[in-house]
């Protein structure tokens, strides 16, 4: 009955989701991040310290998936671009869609570990100044 209860409730986060999801595709669509007067803030992180966080080339990155420009989004956050595409994957799974040839994705992705160690690592990485590392960074 609990699991039932917590269905539901994902499930009614889904309309608020597809309306905040259309609307930033709307502002990505209208306005380019790459433009002089942008009105997205640039990276604090890399203002400060001059390294990519997980995060850099986000924004870029859904401007260019808005446009179509899928390897211009690869460019800018590889990462991030990957967990988009399987994130429907990742919420059919959760409102109860368990086709058995999706255990063994959810299974590591559901571990903290994968996560903690993933995530430093993508973020040094696209730090490195050699390939294929530098292909990590936004634009590389």
């Amino acid at each position: 009955m609990a699991m039932l209860h917590g269905r539901r409730w994902l499930l009614a986060l889904v309309p608020p989701a597809a309306i905040a999801a259309g609307a930033g595709f709307w502002v990505l669509r209208h306005y380019d991040p790459n433009s002089a007067h942008s009105p997205f803030p640039p990276c604090s992180f890399l203002a400060v310290t001059g390294y990519y966080c997980i995060g850099c080339g986000l924004t870029r990155a859904l401007h260019a998936l808005a446009h179509g420009d899928l390897a211009t989004a690869l460019s800018m956050n590889p990462l991030a671009m990957v967990m988009l595409a399987i994130s429907p994957l990742v919420l059919g799974w959760a409102l109860g869609w368990r086709p058995r040839w999706l255990q063994p994705l959810i299974t590591v992705l559901t571990k903290p570990a994968f996560w903690l160690t993933l995530l430093p690592l993508y973020w040094i990485a696209r730090n490195l100044p050699w390939a294929p590392f530098t292909w990590l960074a936004p634009g590389g």
